[in-house]
């Protein structure tokens, strides 16, 4: 058996490991775009490694899109066979990629003006919103924890990681030569306490483990802390300055993370009034399909939802989905809150708000969650003067502020935590995934301080025989 890492190797975006067995079942796991590269993440993404006809399963740990945004494209190239992952995180990618469909239409269109006006040649979308909405038909949702036959020798189950709605450890078992080999990819670990999801839950031993490293070198503060933080910035942004808090949020968990602290100030009394909007109506339709799942909520969300019919809604909340209610927002003159996609800030409404309120002093950008180097979120959270968006520069006048740990992303010390109920003399081999090189050698210095041994930081196309 062969594990070839094709994506998220020594980077954060474009998971996608593809395990070949020695009677030629092609299995892939994760199926993501790169993201925050400008043109050259466009070649990136057509450019898979392996021909999609060829791949017999996808076996998807959750729905975002660095992880699954390029199924509709694998299905574009003439992918048939099954995408089995959990119900929920079906349930996600139904709306997720059918909206990034229609952001690759529009990306595209847009671009193409462009290359008009210079007498260039048109080029066309990765994929379609037709092209999303086709590839459902490939789904296969399963519930968590149950033991699903994909054949007579393959076998997964999904075990929550607390990462987003749905998302779990794929854990394989693998039948080769009369011996089980046990695989487990972990995709995204999440925090040990959600403020909305259950726990992230201990996952079979494994023979091989692949795992992610996004913050392998990084501690988060306390929910409560962090919590009180976008509060005071809430405050000090809209009373004491009078200005505009732009909080760009992914649409699936980050944004129904913020709306859900906000709430529970606005029932304790605590949020000062000013208008909020969440300006995305994936958001809007991510939201409905949170309330679907309440199987995937702990005890505290289900709890609430008993004296609290909508966490997710309260006075002085609106969900816009029309876009010339986005476009009016430009001109609302008076303090308020606009929580917007992307999280990274590369695509999106959000890009508009940045380009209207990012050279304001009385403004603020507060960013929630990580963001890849290259992104334009990662040059404003640096520091950056300027931005160029859409073609024009802007001067970075307003206050930039961020709060990781509302990152759906456990630390370096949660993750080892997660990881611990592995036997680790019993791990053939350790593969680390899902972050920058010089973070994930910091990480692999402290899980070998922990115990771990033969550990591997793969490259892009490098290739394991895994006995």
């Amino acid at each position: 058996m062969k594990i070839k890492f094709l994506g998220a190797a020594r980077e954060v975006t474009g998971s996608k490991h593809l395990i070949t067995t020695d009677s030629g079942k092609k299995l892939l796991l994760d199926c993501g775009m790169f993201q925050g590269k400008g043109l050259e993440t466009d070649g990136m993404n057509r450019d898979l490694g392996f021909e999609p006809e060829e791949i017999d399963h996808i076996i998807l740990t959750h729905a975002h899109i660095d992880h699954a945004g390029l199924i509709p494209y694998m299905y574009k190239r003439g992918f048939r066979g099954s995408v089995v992952c959990t119900n929920g995180t079906r349930d996600l990618c139904a709306i997720m990629l059918s909206d990034s469909g229609f952001i690759q239409e529009h990306d595209t269109d847009t671009f193409n003006k462009r290359r008009t006006k210079k007498g260039l040649p048109l080029v066309t979308p990765i994929y379609t919103q037709q092209d999303a909405v086709a590839c459902m038909s490939l789904f296969i949702g399963v519930p968590s924890d149950m033991n699903f036959r994909i054949d007579e020798n393959i076998k997964v189950r999904f075990t929550s990681t607390g990462h987003m709605l749905g998302s779990g450890v794929a854990n394989l078992q693998i039948i080769e030569k009369g011996q089980i080999k046990r695989i487990a990819y972990t995709g995204d670990i999440g925090r040990p306490v959600d403020r909305i999801l259950s726990s992230p839950v201990p996952f079979p031993q494994a023979d091989v483990l692949i795992t992610e490293s996004t913050y392998g070198d990084r501690l988060h503060q306390t929910d409560e802390d962090a919590d009180m933080e976008l509060l005071e910035v809430l405050t000090e942004t809209c009373l004491n300055k009078r200005g505009k808090l732009i909080i760009p949020a992914f649409s699936v968990g980050r944004t129904q993370e913020i709306v859900y602290t906000l709430n529970n100030f606005f029932n304790a009394g605590r949020l000062p009034r000013v208008d909020i909007f969440v300006d995305s109506p994936l958001a809007v339709n991510a939201t409905t399909v949170f309330r679907m799942h309440s199987e995937c909520f702990n005890e505290d969300f289900k709890k609430l939802l008993e004296i609290d019919d909508d966490p997710f809604g309260f006075s002085g909340l609106t969900y816009i989905t029309k876009q010339e209610d986005s476009k009016k927002l430009n001109d609302h003159k008076e303090p308020c809150v606009i929580i917007s996609a992307s999280g990274m800030m590369e695509a999106g409404r959000v890009k508009h708000h940045l380009a209207n309120n990012i050279s304001d002093p009385k403004n603020t950008v507060l960013a929630v969650g990580y963001c890849s180097p290259a992104t334009l979120g990662a040059r404003i959270i640096g520091g950056a003067k300027e931005v160029s968006i859409f073609g024009t520069v802007y001067p970075v006048n307003a206050e930039i502020r961020s709060i990781e740990s509302f990152s759906g992303h456990a630390d370096y010390r949660e993750m080892i935590q997660f990881l611990g109920c592995q036997e680790k003399s019993a791990i053939e081999k350790t593969f680390i995934v899902h972050g920058e090189y010089e973070t994930q050698k910091k990480y692999v210095a402290t899980l070998q301080q922990e115990g771990f041994k033969n550990i591997e930081i793969p490259a892009k196309g490098q290739e394991f025989e895994v006995l």
